[in-house]
């Protein structure tokens, strides 16, 4: 297994991603930013959070399965949300359980970060997912 994911002990619990995790792999998959697109560059759930997430993240499934990887390949994951407030948290976290197992994203999630910004490159893309991998 080349990535170990731990949470240790003295450290915030529980949050639904893991505080730490340790790569031991030789190669690194980076994944871009990854927005509610399907593949013709058309928007996918236009104006909802939770879909948009579950489609973002259904792209950056992709990208790793392009690198020969997976979402247990992955050392940590990054979210940009627009205009965030602690009010879409629900929304937030119902779009990545919409696909935690189709996916196969680990729970808990690999270190996570989730970062509001005031807008995107584009005003209906609400969230944009960056992956980092590491593989043998």
């Amino acid at each position: 297994m080349t990535v170990q994911l731990l949470s240790p002990e003295g450290m915030f619990q529980p949050v639904p991603y893991h505080h730490v995790s340790i790569g031991t792999g030789t190669r690194h998959v980076h994944v871009a930013g990854q927005i509610a697109r399907d593949a013709a560059g058309a928007p996918v759930a236009t104006g909802d959070l939770t879909g948009q997430v579950a489609q973002a993240l259904r792209n950056t499934a992709l990208g790793l399965a392009g690198a020969g990887a997976d979402f247990t390949d992955v050392v940590r994951l990054r979210f940009f949300v627009t205009r965030w407030s602690p009010d879409q948290m629900d929304a937030f976290l119902a779009g990545i359980t919409s696909v935690a197992d189709e996916l196969g994203i680990p729970r808990p999630f690999p270190p996570a970060s989730l970062i509001g910004v005031d807008y995107l490159f584009e005003p209906d893309v609400l969230v944009e997912v960056e992956a980092f991998a590491v593989l043998d």
